[in-house]
């Protein structure tokens, strides 16, 4: 029997150490590469918790007036153009988000995602303005 510090050896350590030199290296890949899966699968929990701790849960009641999104608007709509049509009166809710709404100016009731609603806000209350005359200055 030949041992491998033998030169006449088949297994000798120059023909072993490649070979072993080469699965090391292999292994730390994997290693490496489970490594990288592990943390992208943590950054991900973390990117969803932040995420959807920062969504405002939205509150309606039936009865409440709400603006709806208009959604047929192109990329470029315009400067001036309103996003939302409105006000609708909310009708019903149902328990899977969506909200039936009634149209204040058409009577149409239709449902559509609480996620196109938002709250309608009357605009401000102008008081009356008491007018002065200014007499014209003495010279």
């Amino acid at each position: 029997m030949k041992f491998p510090d033998e030169p006449d050896s088949f297994c000798t350590l120059s023909i072993i150490e490649p070979i072993v030199q080469e699965v090391f290296e292999l292994d730390c890949k994997n290693k490496l590469e489970e490594d990288f899966l592990d943390n992208l699968e943590i950054e991900d929990k973390e990117t969803k918790v932040f995420h959807y701790a920062r969504i405002s849960k939205k509150n309606f009641t039936v009865g409440q007036k709400v603006l709806l999104q208009y959604s047929k608007l192109k990329f470029f709509p315009g400067k001036l153009r309103s996003r939302w049509l409105g006000p609708h009166v909310i009708t019903k809710i149902f328990a899977n988000g969506a909200v039936e709404i009634q149209s204040l100016k058409t009577n149409n009731t239709f449902k559509v995602n609480d996620h196109q609603l938002k709250e309608y806000r009357k605009g401000f209350q102008t008081e009356p303005v008491e007018i002065m005359d200014l007499m014209d200055p003495i010279l």
